[in-house]
């Protein structure tokens, strides 16, 4: 693996760099096995540009997701709050809290979310209070790259600065008339540095914590020429193997949808070969201006159950493609 920078002052807001894009995000997921549900938080401050991207969701047990996705306006980027949702760091590395009270949309069929002005309109809605406490099952995997030419995970123009680790999430989540004491794992990133979704034209990202000291953080990124890279992590008695080569077979329902995928992993020490079945995908979408072109990416969010070595768990499968008049989503599996 490249060498990366990282000290306990990077869990905090960055100054920005000047770009116009500067974003800091800071992504949490959490999924209790047992209760059969969990989901995923989000808040990316993009101060030069007068707002945070917020982004709640939670696919509920009995298939319904409860979600909420807006852009409150933030002036600055001194705190991880914004739109309900507040981010504190309470140990580098160790723990962070996240909070979430709100409002959030109530859909009954994922597919409503691929027309997002209609579900804004007509979508109910219900209060939500979500409460989670982050803590570290697994080392800090990666941060700021030492030279300027260094590749990094996603890419100079998405997330140049960017660590990530496995986590228990722990807490309470109230949606509606419903609760429950949440009592799962999951995974949470931090980045920084300039961002479009457009820089990214394909990738597959795939995200589990078992809770036994298993676990995986798996993605395979192509460019627009087709060329792709592997990186990500095993997670093996909470410790991290660097991945070393990595297939990705996905199969895609009607309409174009993530339905299942097999994960060929090798490691120094280990070939792996893990299940996905996706129990329910929320089909997102980011547009952005470019000249007189609007560029549009398709973001799949994926509620996955994973099988791996007789072990099962949850977690997320998220899929990206960059849409043009030439191609169309699921034609780089």
């Amino acid at each position: 693996m490249d060498k990366f920078l990282l000290d306990p002052q990077d869990e905090l807001p960055h100054p920005d760099d000047g770009s116009p894009i500067f974003n800091e995000s800071v992504y949490v997921n959490g999924f209790d096995l047992k209760a059969g549900f969990g989901g995923w938080m989000r808040l990316g401050n993009r101060a030069n540009e007068g707002y945070a991207e917020l982004s709640v969701c939670f696919y509920l047990p009995d298939g319904r997701i409860a979600c909420q996705f807006q852009r409150p306006p933030i002036s600055d980027n001194k705190i991880f709050s914004a739109g309900g949702l507040a981010i504190d760091v309470v140990k580098p590395f160790e723990r962070i809290d996240t909070c979430f009270t709100g409002e959030l949309m109530l859909v009954d069929d994922p597919d409503d979310l691929n027309d997002p002005q209609t579900l804004f309109r007509n979508a109910p809605r219900i209060a939500a209070e979500i409460d989670w406490k982050n803590i570290a099952t697994s080392p800090v995997h990666g941060g700021r790259p030492v030279s300027d030419d260094q590749p990094t995970m996603y890419g100079r123009d998405f997330s140049l600065n960017h660590f990530n680790q496995h986590t228990r999430a722990a807490g309470h989540v109230k949606i509606g008339e419903q609760s429950w004491t949440f009592d799962g794992h999951g995974w949470r990133d931090h980045s920084w540095g300039p961002r479009t979704w457009q820089a990214i034209y394909s990738y597959r990202l795939f995200l589990s914590n078992f809770g036994d000291g298993s676990g995986f953080m798996l993605l395979r990124i192509a460019d627009g020429r087709g060329r792709s890279r592997r990186v990500g992590v095993l997670m093996i008695d909470n410790t991290y193997e660097e991945v070393v080569d990595m297939d990705v077979t996905t199969r895609w329902s009607t309409p174009q949808c993530p339905k299942t995928a097999s994960i060929a992993v090798r490691t120094a020490a280990r070939n792996v070969l893990i299940e996905a079945e996706m129990l329910s995908v929320a089909p997102l979408r980011n547009r952005r201006k470019a000249g007189d072109k609007m560029l549009t990416s398709r973001i799949w969010e994926g509620f996955t159950r994973f099988r791996w070595d007789g072990r099962e768990g949850l977690g997320m499968s998220e899929y990206i493609e960059r849409l043009d008049d030439t191609r169309l989503p699921g034609d780089i599996v």
